[in-house]
């Protein structure tokens, strides 16, 4: 089971300088959409040559799109692939029209086909761009259409870099073309796909990056793999989480220095680099059997930053209610089964239409809800609840972990149990961010109304 973080620990300091940014994003005209197109391209991502992929603007990760807190999110997405595709804007809350689930909230973009994502952006944070065409996502995920959204917040926290990445993983032959089935029961049945190739922003893990002893970094973390679950440890220095899966959090040190960052997570953490020439901080993915492989390495190099006040908290953000009903909660067991023959997974005794269908339940708007995940595989699955945001309840009282989730791991064999609030109206999707399991059925859906 992958380790809990520990519960927050408050740390105030004052906010008070410029951020010096590393993350870069593309201009869009005021008023104007960004077009973001989905189409072949080629990428050096191993040693072996160039990979022919499918990515946003033909590149993966696709370029990150970055905006202010208040602003629109206007994208004309343009199909140039031979699949039908959609893009889903992972983590933003509400406005079900834009939330990007084909067949559910909209249909499939076609190839050759175009759809407009307009939305405003109330809330700051690190998003994803996966896409989710029911069927097809598996294959467009695996081939590179993927991205990052970030969201600054008026009063960004002071740092000396802003660093995003975009974490992944990667099946390539000897000469660096993709390696398939996308498609495979068997996989579908188990964990997932999975690649041996650790990639960061598109490359061969590890990256490297150098700043001046004592620099303060914020890091912001999004696993865009389909189905690896990645725990991942910091050495050489202390780190703070400050944000997980969008939503800000009293700024805590995990414990062991680990988090769990399952498919579809973005952590953001702070940390400060130790003050000595030449010192390394690492961010190192621990592997069955000691195989750790180091994910990032930063050197401290150059005059020394200055001196920062304590690392201090984001606010958090209030139109997240602060206590959830659970005694008045409309409560929903999904009995979480693997296929025993074929390749379909099963809720509650049944093979789902996934998104069609009947919903797995309705409410109304503001209705507090408590899902229960009980998990008899022998693999864990990503439990993720679109448009809201989920508190993970505690095992054995009726407490709930202090930060807010999106997706929540349920091991093998467990049962883990979320709450939320239902205030956003529309047919959300209810399903595995393990996409092959996704596709193989474990995919439903509610309707707030």
């Amino acid at each position: 089971m992958p380790p809990v973080c520990s519960r927050r620990t408050f740390l105030s300091g004052v906010a008070a300088s410029l951020v010096a940014l590393d993350t870069r994003a593309e201009g869009v005209p005021a008023g104007a959409p960004r077009v973001l197109e989905a189409r072949p391209g080629k990428a050096r991502i191993g040693a072996a040559g160039d990979t022919d992929i499918w990515g946003l603007d033909g590149v993966t990760p696709g370029p990150l799109l970055r905006y202010k807190q208040g602003d629109e999110l206007a994208v004309k997405f343009v199909n140039k692939l031979v699949k039908p595709a959609a893009l889903h804007w992972h983590g933003l809350r509400g406005d079900n029209a834009m939330d990007g689930v084909a067949p559910l909230t909209q249909a499939a973009v076609p190839p050759g086909g175009e759809f407009l994502y307009r939305r405003k952006l109330p809330e700051p944070g690190l998003f994803c761009c996966r896409p989710s065409a029911f069927g097809h996502t598996p294959e467009l995920l695996a081939r590179g259409v993927k991205g990052l959204l970030i969201v600054d917040e008026p009063a960004p926290l002071p740092a000396d870099a802003d660093l995003a990445l975009a974490l992944d993983d990667w099946r390539l032959d000897e000469k660096g073309a993709l390696a398939g089935p996308f498609d495979d029961a068997k996989e579908a049945r188990a964990e997932g796909r999975i690649g041996p190739l650790l990639a960061v922003n598109g490359k061969a893990a590890p990256a490297m990056h150098e700043y001046a002893p004592g620099a303060r970094v914020r890091l912001r973390l999004a696993n865009l793999a389909g189905a690896r679950i990645m725990i991942l440890a910091f050495d050489g220095v202390q780190p703070f989480v400050v944000a997980i899966d969008s939503q800000p959090c009293e700024a805590f040190e995990p414990v062991k220095r680990s988090i769990p960052v399952a498919p579809g997570a973005r952590f953001e953490v702070m940390f400060d680099l130790p003050q000595t020439e030449g010192a390394r901080a690492r961010m190192i993915l621990r592997g069955p059997n000691g195989a750790d492989q180091d994910i990032l390495v930063v050197t401290a190099k150059g005059a020394k930053a200055a001196a920062r006040p304590p690392i201090a908290s984001l606010p958090l953000n209030a139109a997240l209610p602060p206590v959830i009903r659970l005694d008045a909660s409309r409560k929903v067991d999904l009995v979480i089964e693997p296929p025993k023959s074929g390749a379909v997974w099963t809720i509650n005794g049944a093979p789902t239409r996934a998104y069609g269908g009947e919903p797995l339940f309705r409410v109304r708007r503001g209705t507090p809800v408590t899902l229960g995940y009980v998990n008899r595989a022998e693999v864990p699955v990503v439990m993720h609840t679109h448009g809201h945001c989920v508190r993970l309840l505690h095992d054995l009282d009726d407490g709930w972990e202090p930060y807010w989730r999106n997706g929540v791991v349920v091991p093998p064999g467990r049962t883990k149990h979320v709450a939320f609030l239902a205030d956003s109206p529309g047919k959300w999707a209810l399903h595995d961010d393990i996409v092959e399991h996704e596709a193989a059925g474990l995919a439903t859906w509610f309707e707030v109304s």
